[in-house]
């Protein structure tokens, strides 16, 4: 379900607070489409911590060392990243107001970013909103093979290390099957996040 949003308007910071405590987040067509519109999936995409997996492969890469990971250090860098277009993926969904109004919870607590970097080059990452005990995952970018990946992984780890209990995908694409996605219906899915609301749990306590 969707229902479109002004276009040019802000997308107000307390009002996508409350979209996502219930069930609800943004999107826009492509990032030069204005509109933004709200949606409501019938089945949502989630990875249970507890079943988290990580490939073989990958677990090597991570076992090397060939990136650096750290947490909100460059959160403009990551969004950017995962609005830019790439050979595989010409649209993307982050469009002006998208992006102001993260950058905006960013700045408020309740959206972080995961990097890697390679070389002191930003080589991929990730970001998400919190709210109590949940994250939702918003997007991901790599421009080098399995950096986005290493950075699902170090996220996970805190997840759990912080004691949050829902990692929302919103969807499930076949590469986060790989990691333990699943697709829960709708009710199912706002009784974890009900639970999720009920406590308090913190990503990063040390803040831009």
């Amino acid at each position: 379900m969707t229902r479109p949003y002004a276009p040019g308007h802000r997308i107000p910071t307390d009002l996508l607070l409350k979209a996502y405590a219930s069930g609800v987040f943004p999107m826009a067509e492509s990032a030069s489409d204005p509109e933004v519109f709200w949606v409501r999936p019938e089945t949502r995409g989630i990875i249970p911590l507890d079943a988290f997996h990580v490939p073989r492969s990958l677990a090597k890469t991570i076992r090397r060392g060939l990136f650096e990971v750290t947490i909100d250090v460059d959160f403009d860098g990551v969004i950017d990243g995962c609005a830019e277009a790439r050979d595989e993926r010409r649209n993307t969904w982050i469009n002006g107001p998208i992006r102001e109004a993260y950058v905006e919870l960013h700045r408020r607590g309740h959206c972080h970013s995961v990097e890697a970097w390679r070389d002191g080059r930003l080589a991929g990452g990730l970001y998400g909103v919190t709210l109590g005990r949940a994250f939702f995952g918003e997007s991901m970018f790599s421009r080098e093979r399995d950096a986005s990946k290493v950075c699902l992984v170090k996220l996970v780890e805190r997840l759990i290390d912080r004691r949050f209990v829902l990692l929302d995908t919103q969807f499930t694409t076949e590469h986060l099957k790989r990691f333990g996605a699943i697709d829960v219906p709708r009710k199912k899915y706002e009784q974890l996040l009900e639970k999720a609301l009920e406590g308090e749990a913190v990503f990063n306590r040390f803040l831009p």
